[in-house]
């Protein structure tokens, strides 16, 4: 068989593609196309005829050289013809290396087989990637919430810290004295007696419960915590900060472990469900669950256990949404606190989360942080002036006398106490002809004061024992130590004959409730600024006119009016009475002159 051969008719030109055309080969797209060919003319019209005969040679003549190669004469015929086009690669045939993009291993020889085989390898490239970032992803958070509590900068630790500097000295001090850096440190914090417990708790050596820390506004709960943070330089500790709002509460927790709750993923591609969906409640027991991964596996390394503080947990809302994210931290802290891989510690102003806490509470032990007594403030007083010289504790009483006498905190002390006065008339002040409208808020100051009158008469008790201990030679004047009235929780409850209103007082910091159930004036301040509007005239009787106006009210209200209408003279009114079957009856007729 002679080779076959490819040409393209262009216009009128004709063009060899290729001069030989295998009989088999690389597997090539079929073009069904019309072209024109040029085939010589023989006896035989049909363009197929393998083997073409010989042309007549034209008479004998004088041509040139050049042009003594025999002329022949073609026609043009015109059909369709498949043709195999060797190195042509069509879409959806793939690319590859061989000519043209053909690929050098074939799979089969079926085009649309060989795609969808393709298809289905990405996809499984793309299905096997996708696990590998999921897995990734994983371990990466796990590593970022380690770090959160790895020793070093802490952003908690770091806002408080204060960063002043030491006041020059005034002409006619002691020059001499020098500031180390320990005396430094004394001079910006008093050290508490709990301090040292607190630095067994923030440092890990507490193990098997969680704490909380309960006490009055200022009382230094939180600046005890700090600076057991700052002792160990805050590694294997994280603080937080509670809120109200517990979307709010979710991002500072967040924060504090370094978890962004799969917001920074991209498993958005492969169509994982929102995290958001399932609100904040949901968000923060993912993290719980992803610090108790971190706690198991920080645990088996160092031997001791995490610390988690939650301040002021007093912020959420006591509703059904408060306490149900506290009873979701102390779930936590309870399994956590058996195992020994996590301690958490809450803080709190207020008595109600320990109240809502202790009845599901097992391994939580409450600390009561207290106020400084006035032997406790002559200490600090020592330890806050940082001198060389060491000074008596009777020279201590002269300058403590000496300033308190002094024109300036004189002033000073009464404008505290005028400000804390007019704000507590603000919240609980007393109306004496109150309309109806505000009966329940004056019920519950009418309360309110009963309750502080009784702290009032109290501390004017131990007045007049101190006073008498001092005539009699028992006590000396720089020996008296009055501490805050309290009364037990049960008696408060007769006191105000209305337990509800305790819980608002506390909120307010008007009074401080202990671990011991005690209830005391939250400061020495509130009391005093109690004791003078109790020692203002005519308050035992305003304070019984409200709640005779309060009792009216009440009457008022529980008493119905029956009105008869269209009566005229000479009618008769029936009543009748049933009480426990016996009927008594009233009769009543309307004279003329009525």
């Amino acid at each position: 068989m002679l080779p076959r051969r490819l040409v393209l008719l262009v216009g009128r030109n004709a063009h060899l593609i290729k001069d030989t055309l295998p009989e088999h080969g690389h597997p090539k797209l079929t073009l069904a196309c019309t072209r024109n060919l040029h085939t010589p003319v023989s006896g035989n019209s049909d363009p197929s005829s393998e083997t073409p005969k010989p042309k007549p040679k034209p008479a004998a003549a004088h041509v040139p050289h050049s042009s003594q190669r025999p002329q022949h004469r073609h026609e043009v015929h015109e059909r369709s013809e498949s043709l195999s086009v060797p190195g042509f690669n069509p879409p959806g045939g793939g690319g590859g290396a061989g000519p043209g993009g053909a690929s050098v291993f074939e799979i089969t020889r079926l085009p649309l087989f060989d795609a969808a085989l393709t298809t289905i390898i990405g996809l499984g490239m793309v299905f096997v990637g996708g696990i590998a970032y999921v897995r990734w992803y994983k371990k990466n958070v796990l590593d970022k919430i380690e770090a959160a509590f790895a020793g070093g900068y802490d952003p908690a630790l770091e806002l408080a810290k204060q960063h002043t500097s030491r006041p020059t000295l005034d002409e006619g001090e002691y020059e001499e004295e020098s500031y180390g850096s320990d005396e430094i440190d004394k001079t910006l914090r008093v050290r508490r007696k709990e301090q040292d417990h607190i630095d067994d708790i923030v440092q890990g050596r507490e193990t098997g419960h969680y704490f909380m820390l309960l006490g009055p506004k200022g009382s230094g709960k939180n600046t005890m915590v700090y600076e057991s943070m700052a002792a160990c330089q805050a590694e294997g500790v994280s603080v937080c900060d509670a809120h109200p709002d517990l979307e709010v509460f979710r991002l500072r927790l967040g924060k504090a472990i370094n978890y962004e709750f799969n917001e920074d993923s991209q498993t958005g591609l492969f169509q994982r469900r929102d995290p958001r969906e399932g609100g904040a409640g949901l968000d923060i027991e993912r993290a719980l669950n992803k610090l108790e991964k971190v706690a198991l596996r920080s645990c088996q390394r160092t031997g001791r256990p995490l610390v988690l503080i939650i301040n002021n947990v007093h912020f959420f809302k006591n509703d059904e949404e408060g306490r149900g994210m506290l009873l979701q931290l102390q779930q936590k802290a309870e399994a956590w606190a058996v195992a020994g891989i996590m301690t958490m510690v809450f803080t709190s102003d207020d008595f109600w989360p320990y109240h809502y806490m202790r009845r599901t509470g097992t391994q939580m032990h409450t600390i009561s942080i207290s106020d400084l007594d006035i032997m406790e403030a002559k200490r600090a007083l020592q330890q806050l002036r940082p001198s060389r010289r060491t000074v008596e504790p009777s020279i201590v009483d002269r300058l403590v006398n000496m300033i308190a006498k002094a024109r300036d905190m004189d002033s000073a002390a009464e404008h505290m106490l005028n400000v804390e006065k007019q704000w507590l008339l603000s919240q609980i002040g007393l109306i004496p002809d109150c309309d109806d409208d505000v009966m329940d808020e004056q019920k519950w100051s009418s309360c309110s004061w009963l309750l502080l009158r009784e702290f009032v008469k109290i501390h004017k008790e131990q007045e007049q024992e101190a006073r008498k201990a001092i005539e009699a030679g028992e006590l000396k004047s720089g020996d008296i130590h009055l501490p805050l009235p309290r009364i037990s929780y049960g008696k408060c409850r007769q006191i105000m004959t209305r337990t509800d209103f305790m819980e608002e007082l506390d909120r307010l910091n008007i009074i401080s409730i202990d671990i011991n159930h005690d209830v005391h004036p939250d400061s020495m301040l509130i009391l005093h600024a109690a004791r003078e509007v109790c020692e203002e005239e005519d308050f035992d009787e305003i304070l019984d006119g409200v709640r005779d106006r309060i009792d009216e009210i009440e009457s008022l209200h529980r008493t119905r009016e029956l009105t008869f209408k269209d009566l005229e003279h000479g009618d008769k009114i029936d009543l009748s009475v049933d009480k426990g079957g016996s009927i008594s009856s009233i009769s009543s007729k309307r004279r003329d002159d009525d």
